[in-house]
């Protein structure tokens, strides 16, 4: 009885990214549907046609890399390595720091594609979490009741 009445919370999509075997078309589309923004706006424009193209061929990692390209035009893949049966991918916003000094997001999958797209999430959640104003923050003003003052003694 209390089976039946637990609710179905189905898994995130990183996760299903994560348990994912291999790339299929139908998560390639609620990847699109979930986690992108802009290519519904785009219409059917060049790039669009390019990556409809690519799922239809089944080119995944292609298609990762044309999707991160819309919907992510400030971040750039700073390292594509495989390393004892595992893609490692690195996105980031200042290819050009030093690793030390870069904030990359990564993640890793035993497909290629799918260490990209986990990694697409990644950046997804982390601008997701960070709540920008749509204008410029004011500084308050400053209390009346309470004044710096300087306790140097110069004399």
């Amino acid at each position: 009885m209390t089976a039946a009445l637990r609710r179905y919370d189905p898994p995130s999509l990183g996760d299903r990214l994560c348990y994912a075997q291999a790339m299929t078309r139908p998560l390639m589309i609620e990847i699109i549907e979930q986690a992108c923004r802009r290519i519904p706006s785009f219409g059917q424009n060049g790039r669009t046609v390019r990556l409809t193209r690519l799922i239809d061929a089944e080119a995944w990692a292609d298609a990762a890399l044309v999707l991160m390209e819309l919907e992510l035009p400030m971040w750039q893949v700073r390292r594509i390595a495989y390393d004892e049966g595992e893609w490692h991918c690195a996105l980031s916003r200042e290819r050009e720091l030093p690793d030390w000094l870069d904030a990359a997001v990564e993640a890793r999958h035993a497909d290629l594609a799918l260490a990209l797209l986990s990694a697409f999430l990644e950046v997804r959640a982390l601008a997701a979490d960070v709540s920008r104003p749509s204008v410029p923050s004011v500084r308050p003003v400053p209390d009346p009741l309470c004044e710096p003052v300087v306790c140097d003694n110069f004399g």
